[in-house]
C-alpha cells in the first residue's frame, strides 16, 4: 500500500512537472526545453543499443512517456522515511533534481542548451522540478 501511494504522489508530481514544462514552453521564449533534452537522450541510447529512435511525433511521445515514467518512479522516493519531514523531503529531492537538469547533460555527452541558455531558463528548470517534489509530498501527505 505504501508503495503505491508513493507511485501515485510520483505519478502526481511528474504530472505537475510535465503539464507547467509543456504549457510554458509555448508561451514563454526563455522557458527551459527538457524535451529537446530528453529527445536527445533518447535518440543516442537509442542508438547505442543499436536501434534506430522515432522522429517527429513519435519521437516527441516516447520521450514525454519515458520522462513521465521516470520523474514519477524518482520522485515516489519521496515518500520514504518519517511522515514529519515528507514535504522537507520533496523540496529536497525536486531541487535535486533541478540541479541534476542543469548539470548533468554534459558530462553525460548531452548539450545542456536547452536547460542553461539564460539565468531566467536555469531558474525555471530549477523551479519546475522543485513543484514537482511539492506535489509529490503533498499527495502523498493527503494520501496519509
Amino acid at each position: 500500500m505504501k508503495t503505491l501511494r508513493n507511485l501515485v504522489g510520483g505519478l502526481a508530481g511528474a504530472a505537475a512537472l510535465n503539464i507547467v514544462h509543456e504549457t510554458v514552453r509555448h508561451l514563454v521564449n526563455t522557458a527551459p526545453r527538457v524535451d529537446l533534452l530528453g529527445k536527445e537522450a533518447l535518440s543516442k541510447g537509442l542508438r547505442k543499443a543499436g536501434v534506430n529512435p522515432p522522429s517527429g511525433t513519435k519521437l516527441y511521445l516516447a520521450t514525454l512517456a519515458a520522462d513521465v515514467v521516470s520523474n514519477a518512479v524518482y520522485y515516489s522516493i519521496v515518500g520514504y522515511g518519517k511522515k514529519r519531514h515528507l514535504l522537507t523531503r520533496g523540496a529536497a529531492y525536486g531541487l535535486a533534481a533541478g540541479v541534476g537538469a542543469l548539470t548533468l547533460p554534459k558530462p553525460m555527452g548531452l548539450s545542456d542548451a536547452p536547460v542553461t541558455r539564460t539565468n531566467t531558463t536555469k531558474a525555471l528548470t530549477v523551479a519546475w522540478y522543485l513543484l514537482g517534489g511539492l506535489v509529490t509530498a503533498a499527495v502523498i501527505k493527503k494520501a496519509l
